[in-house]
């Protein structure tokens, strides 16, 4: 059966009435289940089975310098989209991977005035030109031998500063001009807590890291 034209699409909707104003579909017909792609499915599986190239992370909505407003989206494919808000008009689409693959682009990216970024699971952070998608630069990281790789964990920016969590339990901190490595953190290691329950860090893969009052 063919999907829903809204599956796989970045949507508007007026906040008054939560009606619809555009959706733009991004993959058709992207049904899947775990556990579907084997010699011998169930009856509970589709015929066809999508890639699994969905959307997982919350749009990054920024203004532009000449007025307009877009959002961008990072898709599980490793795709990154910018859309108008006023009308879902496609303004550039950037690919960060050679071959798109589920999983790139999971937990969501961060935006300042000039850039979007982007970890993906492949193993780098991504800086893209909010105007053009032009990828300004990337950053492969290499994880810490036998631990698991990938930047997947949604990424948080501050002025000057990218912070990126890893698969391998290390947090990094990139420049965001132009994504030299400042300094790294590794989580994997015995904690002093103040109630004196023992504490170890691990892989990080979901949200970002927090920023208050000076610390992170």
């Amino acid at each position: 059966p063919v999907s829903s034209m809204n599956t796989d699409a970045v949507m508007a909707l007026d906040l008054a009435t939560g009606t619809p104003r555009w959706a733009v579909q991004h993959t058709p017909n992207d049904a899947w289940l775990v556990g579907c792609e084997t010699n011998n499915p169930s009856e509970n599986c589709p015929t066809d089975i999508g890639p699994d190239y969905d959307f997982g992370a919350s749009p990054i909505m920024r203004m532009l310098d000449d007025g307009r407003t877009i959002v961008v989206s990072g898709q599980k494919s490793g795709e990154v989209f910018a859309q108008d808000v006023r009308d879902g008009k496609m303004i550039w689409k950037a690919t960060l991977v050679e071959r798109l693959a589920r999983g790139e682009i999971t937990f969501g990216g961060a935006a300042d005035d000039q850039k979007a970024y982007f970890g993906t699971r492949s193993g780098a952070v991504w800086a893209l030109d909010l105007k053009t998608g032009e990828k300004k630069w990337t950053t492969p990281v290499a994880p810490i031998p036998q631990r698991q790789s990938g930047q997947t964990a949604a990424l948080t920016v501050i002025p000057g500063v990218v912070f990126s969590g890893g698969q391998d339990g290390v947090l990094r901190a990139f420049s965001s001009a132009d994504g030299k490595q400042i300094w790294q953190f590794d989580t994997v290691r015995d904690f002093t807590t103040t109630n004196n329950v023992p504490a170890k860090g691990g892989a990080m893969g979901a949200p970002g890291p927090t920023v208050a009052g000076g610390m992170i």
